[in-house]
């Protein structure tokens, strides 16, 4: 029984088909799930399946990740069953009759990594009961630890007529010890939801309720047709961002270091900075670290 999931009853194996049956519905979003019990990364398999013309929907799930990717490559590892590790394949550039949802431009996927920075806002809160934060773009952050994090993708199309997918990944520190926590090199210091003296720690109704918010907020976002203002998005973002209103050091690729204070999100996700000078717009991709 050494190699069996079931020897550490603190961190018990997830089940596929219970999550399926929570998670599977005929209108969407989420269309099929597979549970793995190890993998190098779920954002690569995800993508792999997008190349291979996966249609939108598939969610895939690992007990543990070998080679986990965070922003710019960091890794994001942890032992088996201590997170979640998922990702989920949005294909937003494709209409959807049924639901009455019209193509999303690609100026508006930036909104993807953050719609769910705000779903793992929700599920933290509702589930383990904890007040979380956002640092921008969409680590989460509790007592000033990074908890959790995000990881968009865009997989081209296999054809110019066809637009791209986004691949999204979302990793989450639920039991792990203080020993166990990975160094991150953004500074910051990491935690986990038990640590954090989460009131639930069990991943199947976290998993649950992080996919359900996923699926609401990306339900109310094509319905607006890509609008973060219109699908209340944007103002959700605000509400839980801890970056807006503080001082921020801003270090740019081409190695110029930015300072001032956030003041605001605008319509396409881009964090606005006051400098001394002038008030700079920032893209996710603009930026290689922020403190």
């Amino acid at each position: 029984m050494s190699g069996s999931p079931y020897t550490n009853l603190d961190r018990p194996p997830l089940s596929a088909a219970r999550l399926s049956r929570a998670l599977i519905a005929p209108n969407g979003p989420w269309a099929r799930l597979e549970l793995r019990a190890q993998t190098g990364s779920t954002n690569a398999d995800v993508a792999e399946a997008a190349r291979a013309g996966e249609p939108e929907g598939l969610v895939v799930v690992a007990e543990q990740q070998t080679a986990g990717r965070g922003r710019r490559g960091r890794v994001w590892q942890s032992p088996a069953r201590a997170g979640i590790a998922t990702s989920v394949l949005l294909r937003p550039g494709e209409a959807v009759p049924d639901r009455g949802w019209l193509p999303v431009p690609p100026t508006g996927y930036g909104w993807l990594p953050l719609l769910a920075g705000v779903a793992l806002v929700e599920a933290v809160a509702r589930l383990a009961e904890l007040e979380a934060s956002l640092k921008w773009p969409n680590d989460l952050l509790i007592d000033d630890a990074k908890c959790a994090g995000v990881l968009a993708e865009v997989v081209p199309g296999r054809s110019p007529e066809e637009p791209p997918a986004i691949v999204l990944g979302i990793g989450l520190n639920v039991t792990l010890r203080a020993d166990e926590l990975p160094v991150n090199p953004t500074g910051l210091p990491a935690t986990s939801l038990q640590l954090a003296g989460a009131a639930a720690t069990d991943r199947d109704p976290l998993l649950r309720a992080l996919l359900r918010a996923v699926a609401e907020w990306y339900d109310r976002w094509r319905s607006a047709g890509g609008d973060a203002v219109a699908s209340g998005l944007r103002d959700a973002y605000l509400a839980a961002c801890g970056t807006v209103g503080r001082e921020v050091r801003v270090l740019l690729p081409d190695g110029e270091v930015l300072t001032g204070t956030a003041t605001g999100v605008d319509r396409d996700g881009q964090l606005q900075v006051a400098t001394p000078t002038a008030t700079r717009t920032l893209a996710a991709g603009d930026v290689l670290h922020l403190r």
